[in-house]
Parts: C-alpha cells; structure tokens; sequence
C-alpha cells in the first residue's frame, strides 16, 4: 500500500516539543504523581484499567499546556498541577468512551481496554476518572476555572453525540465537521491553555488569547490526525492506520474526495463507508482517490491555516520562553505530515 505523506525530513531540524517539556518538566513530575494517586481505588479494576492507558507512552501534551500557560503569567501556587491533571483525566476518560464508541481495537499501539476488560469497565472507568478530574478542580478553588473546564467537558459530551449522529453520513458538510472536531478535540486544548492564565489572574485579554491559541490548536492538531490516518504511520498515530476509514469515520478527507469525486467513485465511498467494505485494497483505493482530489494535501493546508491562527494569537502577548514553546507546538503538530 502506497503513503501518501512524507513524514521525515531530512533537511530541515524537525519540529520538536523538548522546550515545552523541559519548561514543564519538574511540574509534570507533580502532575504524573498525582495521576498515580488519583487514579487508585480499592476497587480492583479501576486502576488496572486506569493505568493501562495512563501509562501507555502518551506526550500529556495537553497537561503540558496547562503548566506552561501558568509558569507564562507568573503563577507560583500548587493549583496548576492539580488542574492539568484534571485535563489529563478527562482526557484519558475521552480516549476510554470513544474506544467503545468506535470500537476500537488498538490505542497506542496496545489492545484498548474494551479488548481486555469490555466495553462496560471501560466506560465506567471513564466516568471515575471524570469523577476524579472534577473533585481536583473544586480542590483549586476556583470558580472560574471550575467553569472553564466543566464546560468543555459538556461540549466534548455534545461532540461525541454530533458525531454519532452524523456517522457514515457522507453528505456531512465541511462545516458540520469542523464542528465536531471543535467540540470533541479542540474545546479540550482550549480549556486546557485558558485555565493557565485564570488562575495566574492575567488579564481577560491574555486569557483570550490563550483561549484562542488552544482552540485552533486543538483544531490544526485534529486535522493532522485525520491526514495521518490515510498516510502516516501507526506510530505517529497512536493507532493503526486506516482506522478511520475501517470504521467508517467521515473525516475531512473523506469530505473533500467524496464531493470532488465522480458518480463511479461516490458509489466506492457509499459501499466503503456506508455498507462498511473496508478491506485493505478498498483502503488502497481510497488513498488513491484522495491524492487525485488533492484532498489529503487540503486537510493539510486547513491545519497550516489554524496553525497560523493560533500563532497570531499568541503575537501579542509578552516574549517569555513559555511563548516560545508554545509556538513550538503548533510547528511541531504540522511537522508530523511534513
């Protein structure tokens, strides 16, 4: 099978993140202590399911966020450590209820823990953890970020049902899917960068700005992983490729190549992603087809664009090494297509 995206680069220094994770390193220390503790029960299963996933290689990329947007505005409390890992909780609690929902076989190169402990244990896990995330956020004591991130955790909820309601749809428009990425993927992000600065007490503008840095992060990131899963590889992914298209997920290169194609070509895609005919060579085809319409390399035109946003958005704000990782961010989720 043919990839499509080049991946490495041999004449360019590749985007890289060490800033950011030297930066948060000492915090992140705090924050993976904490998710070791929050994440136990006498309950036998629950940090066994827990734990699979917690410590299955994941960057904590969003928590990452959450410790530099404090450091950026001068924070010096304990709270940002128990609030970044309340983002990585309902993080994890996402990646458990989406697994069922899509039933997912692999999940950072590991069986996902509906394979081991079912679909139930999974989605109950989940909501512990959600539990969890919530009880560490009233412990902060503030209202503020309280409602920020209780807030995203409504819009992720409102994200997964749209696109329930929406799957194997291939009428979906662009529209209607950068809706669900908004809601699913970059409103974490979002609330993950905003909560920083909220209880830094920075300024309503500086919170926007984070704010706003998340979103079209969490944007460009999304986009990214939807090209990936027709060319990228599983390590990059955290899953395997083409899972997208074997479970009949309408991502915005099935969007593009399906409007762009032929009558001959839409009747592939109904078969493929609504008679569910996924097989390898229906794979292949599908690649194939995306290349022709240039709709893998527009997925990636739209990260660069939101990339571009997020940059702007942290334009304004005062130059600190924190912006400078975060900056690093946004190249580093482009580079991974390359």
């Amino acid at each position: 099978m043919g990839v499509v995206l080049n991946i490495e680069n041999g004449k360019r220094e590749p985007a890289s993140i060490k800033d950011l994770i030297d930066l948060t390193a000492a915090d992140m220390g705090r924050v993976n202590e904490l998710i070791l503790s929050k994440a136990g029960s006498d309950v036998e299963m629950i940090p066994e399911v827990a734990n699979h996933l917690i410590s299955s290689g994941g960057k904590r990329l969003r928590p990452m966020l959450t410790l530099a947007a404090a450091q950026m505005f001068g924070y010096a409390g304990e709270g940002h450590v128990k609030l970044a890992t309340s983002v990585e909780f309902m993080h994890t609690a996402t990646l458990l209820h989406d697994d069922v929902v899509d039933e997912s076989g692999m999940r950072r190169g590991k069986k996902t823990a509906r394979m081991i402990w079912g679909n139930q244990a999974s989605v109950l896990v989940g909501d512990f953890l959600l539990g969890q995330a919530f009880r560490m956020m009233v412990d902060v004591g503030s209202l503020e970020a309280l409602d920020i991130l209780s807030s995203a955790a409504s819009i992720i909820a409102e994200g997964e049902v749209m696109q329930l309601a929406a799957a194997k749809n291939l009428e979906t428009t662009e529209d209607e899917h950068f809706a669900v990425i908004k809601a699913k993927t970059a409103a974490l992000f979002s609330a993950a960068a905003e909560v920083g600065p909220v209880i830094a007490q920075a300024t309503r503008n500086d919170r926007a700005a984070l704010r706003s840095y998340g979103m079209n992060l969490g944007l460009a990131f999304q986009l990214i992983d939807d090209a990936l899963d027709y060319g990228g590889t599983s390590k990059d992914l955290g899953k395997n490729v083409g899972d997208d298209f074997r479970e009949g997920k309408v991502t915005l290169p099935v969007i593009l190549a399906y409007r762009r194609g032929s009558k001959a070509e839409r009747t592939f895609w109904k078969r493929a992603i609504e008679d569910n005919v996924t097989d390898d060579a229906g794979l292949e085809k599908a690649i194939g087809l995306m290349t022709r319409h240039g709709a893998i390399a527009d997925t990636i035109g739209r990260a660069r664009h939101f990339g571009e946003i997020a940059r702007d958005a942290l334009a304004p704000l005062e130059e600190t090494s924190q912006k400078s990782a975060l900056i690093d961010v946004i190249d580093f989720c482009i580079s991974r297509v390359n």
